[in-house]
This record gives C-alpha cells, structure tokens and sequence, in this order.
C-alpha cells in the first residue's frame, strides 16, 4: 500500500517591526503554508510577501484566520457569537484571498489559529459559523482541522473538501483534543519520537494518547513548526524520515 502526507506550518506571523519565524527556510521543507491574515499576526506586506515565497518554492497557500489578539497571539481565549465567527472568517479568509488572486495562486486551504482553532474544535455552534464563513468566501477552499474533530466530520457532511489535521510535536487526550500546553505531556521534543508517531499515524491511523491509550486517527496533513534553528532540524528530521519510510509528501493543490 502506497501513502502520501501533506505537512504544513504556520508562516508569514511577522507584524510591522517585529520579526518572528523562519519563513524562508521552513518553506524548504514543508508542503502547504497556513498565512496569518493580519488579526493574531501578519500584516499586509507579510502577506503579500509570504505568498510570493510560497509561489516561488511551490508550497500551496493557505489561509490561517484567528482571533483578533495581537497582544496575545490569539493564543488567549475570547467570547465570540456564532455571527462574530462568520464575520472573522470572511474577512480573514477574503483578505488573502485577494493577495493570493493577486499573484496568481489559488487558496488551497483554511486552517484556524490558537484559541480559536481549539475552541471551535469542541463547540458545534461556532464550528457550524466557520464553515458557513467559508462556504460565502469560496466553497473549494479545503477545511483543515483536527483529525476527528466536529467540525472536520461536518464539514464532509456538507461535502467541504476537508484536510484532517494531526500535529508531531503535540500530545493527544483519549477525546482526541490537544493535550493543553501548560500540562505536562503536551510537547514531544524528540524529533525521532515525533517521527515513528507521525509515521504509525499515517500507516496504522491511530496514535498513543497522553493516557496510554490508542485512539483512531486520519492524517491527511501533519503539523510542524519552524520558528527557530531547533524547529527547522525538526521539521528537516520528519521531512526526510517520511520520505526514507517511503510515504510521499506533497499537498493537495492539484489533487481531486
């Protein structure tokens, strides 16, 4: 049996002045690019910069919404109507959408940031308001969300082209949740731990919880960072060990 992955970072989270990340160099290694859209980080010149990297490299774009929480990083969490999620994600989405038109490149995909990705993970009401931001902007544009997650299982229910998400250098509860990151399990630091997860993810679709336990899994798409030297070794030690497994890595901008 042959198997194919995707991987993914989130980039182009510089704002103004202040720089954060490795854009250029992770892009080496990574297959699809999550772009914040100016509410948690980034700002129009990072996008417009960011997508002309991704172009240039032959990663596919992909829009990275999040809460308005610049302080924060939208890593804090916020109140927000079913309304309010709708009204992010067109303005979010819809903004590098029009950068993306404008060097020519299709948004292949939508992925949540922070708090807000965890939040509508686990509260219908919102997750439903997400989906109906993006089916207003464009309804080909792929949803990338956690593997098993509400929102993934309604998004194919509505027949929105989905990308089921699973992170290698995070931890998992038995409900399938990200293991919170102030808990002790919620990191995997080794790169060759993240590695033999990430392949029994994609070859057996299961992985060890926090608890012991295995639970089922999809990985469509694999999660890494590179915001640092360590994290660029990293994501450079997954890329290169999936390949050696023999498990394709490309996105799915030119797939059906």
């Amino acid at each position: 049996m042959s198997y194919r992955v995707d991987l993914n970072s989130d980039l182009g989270e510089s704002f103004g002045t202040y720089r954060l990340g490795m854009d250029a160099a992770v892009l080496d290694y990574v297959t699809s690019a999550n772009i914040a859209c100016g509410w948690h980080a980034g700002d129009p010149l990072i996008m417009d910069k960011t997508i002309a990297l991704c172009k240039e490299k032959g990663v596919a774009v992909g829009a990275h919404p999040g809460y308005p929480d610049l302080m924060g990083f939208g890593r804090r969490a916020m109140t927000i109507t079913p309304q309010e999620a709708k009204a992010y994600m067109i303005y979010q989405l819809g903004a590098l959408q029009a950068f993306a038109a404008y060097h020519g490149v299709e948004v292949q995909h939508m992925k949540l940031h922070g708090a807000f990705y965890n939040t509508v993970c686990v509260t219908p009401a919102l997750a439903d308001a997400v989906l109906d931001g993006l089916v207003a902007v464009n309804s080909n544009i792929r949803a990338m969300v956690l593997s098993g997650s509400y929102i993934a299982q309604e998004a194919v229910n509505r027949g929105i082209p989905v990308i089921q998400e699973v992170f290698a250098d995070r931890g998992y509860t038995e409900q399938g949740t990200l293991v919170p990151r102030n808990e002790v399990g919620a990191f995997i630091k080794d790169p060759e731990e993240a590695l033999q997860r990430v392949i029994r993810m994609v070859t057996e679709k299961n992985v060890v919880t926090n608890t012991g336990k295995v639970i089922p899994i999809v990985a469509d798409s694999v999660c890494v960072h590179g915001d640092n030297p360590e994290a660029i070794a990293f994501t450079s030690h997954i890329r290169k060990g999936l390949e050696k497994a023999g498990i394709a890595v490309g996105h799915f901008q030119y797939s059906q």
